[in-house]
């Protein structure tokens, strides 16, 4: 009965002790919210519409991650039609020297709606233009009124900052 005891203890301390390390190497990142518009092509065109989290470590230049959320809009066989839809990049500055906010960079990623998902390459002009091309794998018996969305994925999209219309209010309160 000790020793059980004992294992939950420790279990509970690994546990608190992974949740404040997860804080503290939070504490280390700065993060911006961006809206996104955008046209994605997957077997099917759609207009995209949407929100993105940036975050970026303050200790390193090289690598910024995305995470965000939208909603793919268009119609299929006739029909309107709305997906949710997910995704997550990482964003690598090729040159080590030059601050992150520099004029490119590569990425990768992942995307998911209710019907695929689909990993992509691309390339980001100033973390606000996007041009990124994929496959995508749908899930089985998903279709969009009737048509299966697979195969080559090809997606354009426009990051808008959130932080100079923070800034802005912040200064017409003021």
């Amino acid at each position: 009965m000790k020793a059980t005891k004992s294992i939950l203890k420790s279990k509970w301390s690994l546990l608190l002790a992974f949740l404040f390390s997860f804080s503290l190497s939070h504490a280390q990142n700065t993060s911006y919210t961006m809206i996104s518009v955008g046209y994605a092509y997957q077997n099917q065109s759609f207009g995209e519409v949407g929100g993105k989290l940036f975050l970026t470590q303050k200790d390193t230049d090289n690598v910024a991650f995305r995470l965000g959320a939208s909603a793919l809009v268009g119609a299929t066989n006739g029909k309107f039609a709305i997906m949710p839809k997910v995704h997550g990049d990482i964003l690598f500055n090729p040159r080590k020297e030059v601050y992150v906010a520099h004029a490119y960079y590569y990425m990768a990623g992942v995307e998911a709606t209710t019907k695929y998902f689909a990993p992509y390459l691309g390339i980001s002009l100033l973390g606000l233009f996007d041009i990124t091309g994929g496959y995508a794998f749908s899930y089985p018996n998903q279709t969009l009124h009737g048509k299966e969305l697979k195969g080559f994925r090809l997606g354009v999209t426009f990051n808008i900052p959130t932080e100079p219309f923070k800034n802005s209010t912040k200064k017409a309160k003021e």
